[in-house]
Formats: C-alpha cells, sequence, structure tokens
C-alpha cells in the first residue's frame, strides 16, 4: 500500500514538473515609457496579463532603460528561447526585424508596426476611423469653434490619429478650427508630460476647448491641463473616462489588450502564425467608449450621428484618411 502511495506521488510530481517545463516563456517588452502611462503599455499589459491569469504561465515586462537597449533585450530573451517576444511599439521595428532573422525558431508579436518575416505577427490598428468618430464628437460638443489635438512623437503612426480627427470634424462642421501640436521628433516626446501640459494650457487659454491627446505617458500632462481648467479631453489607447470623470467626454481605444491577449493564445493552442493582423472598427479592435461615467456628456442626438458614421466607416461608404495629402 505504501509503494503504492510512493509511486502515486512519484507520478504526480512529474506530473508538475512536465507542467511547469510546458508553461510559455513569454517576454513583454515596453518601450522607454513602461508601464502606468494609463494607456498604450497598460493596454497591452492587460492583455498579457489576462492571458497569464488563465494559462498560469510566468510574464515577464522588460522597460529598457534607454531605446538603444531595445535590440540587446530582445536578444537575451530570444537566445533564452522564449516561446513568444511581444514589442510594444513601432520604436521595435528595425531592432525586432534584425533578432527575428537570427532567431527563426522563436516567435514575436510587434505592435503598431510591420515585420515582413514568417515568425513575426504584425499588430496593427485603424486608430484614424476611431479618432474620426472623436472628431464628430468634438465638432458637436465645441462652444468655442476651436478644437486641439496634441500628438506625442511626430511621426506618420501618430499624424494619423491627427488626420483622422480632422477628418471627423470637417465630416461633421467643415467651419471649425483645429490646432494641432506634438511634443517633439524624438521618442521621449511620449514620455515628457510637462512639455505636454504646456502645449495643452497655451491651446486652452486661447479658447481651444476640447482637446484629444494622442501622446502616450505625456498624455498625462494634457490631463494634468484638463483639470486645472475644467476643460475638455479625448484619451486613447485605453479608457480613461474615470480618469477626469466630467472632463473625458470619450476615449478611443486600440484593440492593443485584445490583440495581445490573442496572440498569446495562439502561441498557447499552437497555431500561431506571423503576418498582419489589421484591426478597425469593422473588426472590433478600434471603438469610442461610452459608459456609465461619460454617458451624461453625450445627447442622444450626438451619439445617433457618430453612430451613422461609424455604420458608414464599416460599411466603406466612408474611408478615413490617415496620410497628409
Amino acid at each position: 500500500m505504501h509503494i503504492r502511495i510512493l509511486i502515486s506521488l512519484f507520478i504526480a510530481c512529474f506530473t508538475l514538473i512536465d507542467a511547469a517545463s510546458a508553461a510559455l516563456k513569454v517576454g513583454l517588452i515596453y518601450d522607454v515609457t513602461g508601464r502606468g502611462d494609463l494607456s498604450f503599455c497598460d493596454a497591452a499589459y492587460a492583455g498579457a496579463k489576462k492571458a497569464e491569469d488563465e494559462w498560469g504561465f510566468k510574464l515577464t515586462e522588460v522597460t529598457p532603460s534607454l531605446s538603444t537597449d531595445t535590440e540587446l533585450t530582445l536578444r537575451r530573451l530570444a537566445k533564452l528561447k522564449y516561446d513568444l517576444i511581444i514589442g510594444v511599439g513601432f520604436l521595435f521595428q528595425e531592432p525586432m526585424n534584425r533578432v527575428a532573422s537570427d532567431f527563426p525558431e522563436v516567435k514575436f508579436a510587434l505592435i503598431d508596426a510591420i515585420i515582413e518575416q514568417p515568425n513575426v505577427a504584425s499588430l496593427t490598428y485603424r486608430a484614424h476611423e476611431g479618432t474620426f468618430l472623436a472628431g464628430v464628437i468634438s465638432a458637436l460638443k465645441t462652444e468655442t469653434k476651436q478644437i486641439g489635438f496634441i500628438g506625442g512623437m511626430k511621426v506618420p503612426l501618430v499624424e494619423a490619429f491627427e488626420i483622422g480627427y480632422r477628418a471627423g470634424i470637417n465630416a461633421t462642421n467643415p467651419d471649425l478650427e483645429l490646432v494641432a501640436d506634438y511634443v517633439g521628433v524624438t521618442p521621449q516626446a511620449f514620455n515628457d508630460p510637462a512639455k505636454a501640459k504646456e502645449l495643452a494650457l497655451s491651446q486652452y487659454s486661447r479658447g481651444i476647448d476640447i482637446i484629444l491627446a494622442a501622446a502616450g505617458a505625456s498624455g498625462l500632462g494634457v490631463l494634468e491641463a484638463a483639470k486645472s481648467t475644467q476643460k475638455s479631453i479625448i484619451w486613447v489607447d485605453s479608457n480613461g473616462n474615470n480618469l477626469a470623470p466630467g472632463l473625458v467626454l470619450t476615449s478611443v481605444i486600440k484593440g492593443v489588450e485584445i490583440s495581445v491577449y490573442e496572440t498569446i493564445k495562439s502561441v498557447q493552442e499552437g497555431n500561431f502564425s506571423g503576418g498582419l493582423k489589421d484591426y478597425g472598427l469593422k473588426e472590433g479592435g478600434v471603438e469610442y467608449i461610452v459608459d456609465d461615467v461619460n454617458r451624461d456628456l453625450l445627447s442622444d442626438e450626438i451619439l445617433e450621428q457618430v453612430e451613422a458614421f461609424k455604420a458608414k466607416i464599416i460599411a466603406g461608404d466612408i474611408v478615413v484618411p490617415h496620410e497628409r495629402q
């Protein structure tokens, strides 16, 4: 009897060891901003954390101290034979392209940029479709007929937010003015809330009453300016409606959380595939948020018009621009 118990315990221990060894090794590498931006990085973490809780693996998070450390971090995790390495942001494009080529057996995922390699899933989002709808809301809500936009780093990816926003405003009321400012032209522009606050206060002081902030952690500075002036703001990338109730008109979210979760799930289930995974309004990967926090700010008439535009975009009747003409 004792021998049978020992054998059972022995088998059980081996089963636990096999399960532990089979657990995924997933690395989530942020840009120099890191978690705590209440936006892009936090959304990626939420998706990864959901997967970690569901499947019981240990998530490894890394925030390189410098942008030059990005490739070193990617290589280190690849050499450790991680099952999936996720780069959060377009700044990973060039270093991940090199590393993925050197480690074809390792699976990678890149958020907000495209790498044409079979072991890389490129997760992109048509955020300009969401900011178009935010532009409709802003055009219908502004009382001063002046609307603002503050972007982080002035690159095409962020400019697409502005271009979609401007298109939504113009489609609703072409007589309105949109003023756009950018924090800077280097990656540090995503982590400079002081500069963003300065830009936002300047916009609010000139009569602008709504600002869309697409600036990563720098957006926290725009949020401070909105609070201090009691003016309106639109958040992006994750739901920030509760960050300043009564001031955040809506949040335009990208499906970073769900796409990270789905990518990890594909590795867990053995059906990962590289290539482009593009998310927009039609795919449910981009959306504007209406919840209990901001519902009173948006009348039924406003929501009816926004939904009408949304339906036209999904149907293909409206193609929202994302590049400057």
